[in-house]
């Protein structure tokens, strides 16, 4: 599929803005500024611009706890999503939700979820809406390999099938669940095999490689706009960062493992890409770039630091919808 340069810079700087993004949570969360706890998506940024650059504004996805290169790639605001992490009134989730629950309706972005395969009962109810709707919309169910071992992956897999809902089924196998090997838990080593099972396409790629996770993505919304039922996509990536950003935890992983992943970093590789290739790109406007990407960073940090902390009688506000007159 061929990539015109401007959609080429509009990938490079969404995925460079999540290493960013994320590269500042990790340091500010160490300093004690970021509350809970954060999951970075260092390493993996191809596979949620990959996905999201074959969507439209008014596509659903919805995210896992380790969520924020999602967001951002759906477009979500920065300064609101900082402000969240930072538990200011100025957050998403008002600051009461916290990293792993941001959203954001208006952009299509359903939820950051923080249950292990809990996103995808919910991407069964917004596909069988976009279905209904008839208006072509898609829905994108991003989760782990974890999360493929966890009975919702087949009950909500199965019912698509059979229904023909317009779904992408997005796993993003980094080979661990947390401290556990894929190896250690996978019967056989590729999830996207087990769409044959469903009657699906079941289609794997390589997650560091943007340009390839947009080609199989957009093969699969076209698939699902036409009425023809979803498909499991199997992007081999892998996090360069521990499970969680908290500190003293312990990483299991082999570091010549990390290490050969690193040597395949999907930044890198796009813009080396990008250098080779006809639309006139340069070191110099990659250092542009970033320059404008941290400078939008910290002023979502200061964005943050300048809103106030949320009132300690408003923690139970938007808890519950009000009750209905009438009724108790």
């Amino acid at each position: 599929m061929e990539v015109s340069p401007e959609k080429q810079r509009a990938m490079l700087r969404q995925m460079q803005t999540i290493r960013r993004f994320e590269e500042r949570a990790s340091d500010d969360y160490a300093a004690g500024n970021i509350y809970g706890v954060v999951h970075c998506y260092i390493g993996e940024e191809a596979v949620a611009v990959g996905v999201c650059s074959a969507l439209t504004v008014d596509d659903k996805i919805i995210s896992t706890h380790r969520g924020h290169g999602h967001c951002i790639a759906k477009g979500a605001d920065l300064n609101r999503m900082m402000a969240e992490l930072y538990g200011r009134e100025t957050g998403y989730c008002k600051g009461k939700g916290g990293s792993m629950h941001i959203a954001d309706f208006g952009i299509g972005m359903l939820g950051a979820n923080g249950i292990v395969a809990g996103g995808l009962p919910i991407i069964l109810g917004a596909g069988l809406a976009a279905q209904m709707d008839g208006r072509g919309g898609v829905a994108v169910c991003f989760f782990g390999d974890g999360a493929s071992n966890a009975g919702p992956f087949h009950e909500s897999i199965n019912i698509a099938a059979k229904w023909k809902l317009p779904i992408l089924y997005v796993c993003e196998n980094n080979l661990h669940a947390a401290q556990t090997p894929a190896s250690m838990t996978l019967a056989q080593p590729d999830v996207a095999a087990r769409a044959q099972g469903y009657g699906i396409p079941g289609e794997i790629v390589d997650g560091n490689d943007v340009f390839a996770v947009h080609a199989v993505a957009a093969k699969a919304v076209a698939r699902a706009r036409a009425g023809d039922g979803p498909t499991l996509i199997e992007c081999k990536t892998y996090r360069w960062r521990a499970h969680t950003e908290r500190r003293g935890q312990v990483d299991h992983r082999d570091p010549a493992e990390l290490e050969a992943w690193k040597a395949k970093d999907p930044i890198a590789h796009l813009a080396t890409r990008m250098k080779a290739g006809t639309g006139g790109f340069t070191d110099a406007e990659f250092a542009t770039m970033d320059a404008a990407i941290l400078a939008e960073i910290q002023a979502a940090v200061d964005f943050s630091l300048a809103s106030a902390f949320p009132e300690p009688d408003d923690a139970l506000d938007d808890l519950f919808e009000p009750a209905a007159a009438g009724r108790n």
